[in-house]
């Protein structure tokens, strides 16, 4: 597991202080939803995604680091995985999951290693 996770790397193209809250969400194979909250706190960056119909609603809660590059003129987000990775991740619930490190682990460890 690794702390690189829940960093923005330096390829996805975050320019720092950028309120990314409503860009669009895109999974290697189509949209997920739209940016709801994000933080960039150094070592627990994220995005929480609302997802809208796609998954009936539900929110998700995304490490930086699974974000492939961020389009500031679509205001769009790519991530470096797949629907079907974000529809497995371990259930997320806004009111208790934001701060707590065990459900940071878990999620680290459904999401692995970014991809390249």
């Amino acid at each position: 597991m690794t702390d690189s996770i829940w960093g923005f790397h330096d390829a996805a193209g975050y320019p720092e202080g950028t309120d990314l809250t409503g860009f669009k969400v895109e999974a290697i194979d189509g949209a997920i939803g739209k940016v709801d909250k994000h933080s960039v706190e150094v070592g627990a960056a994220y995005l929480v995604v609302d997802t809208g119909v796609w998954i009936f609603g539900k929110h998700v809660l995304l490490p930086a680091g699974t974000i492939s590059s961020i389009d500031l003129d679509e205001t769009t987000i790519y991530l470096s995985r797949t629907k079907d990775d974000i529809k497995h991740a371990p259930e997320f619930d806004k009111e208790k999951h934001i701060g707590d490190k065990d459900y940071h682990e878990q999620l680290a460890g459904h999401y692995g290693a970014p991809h390249s």
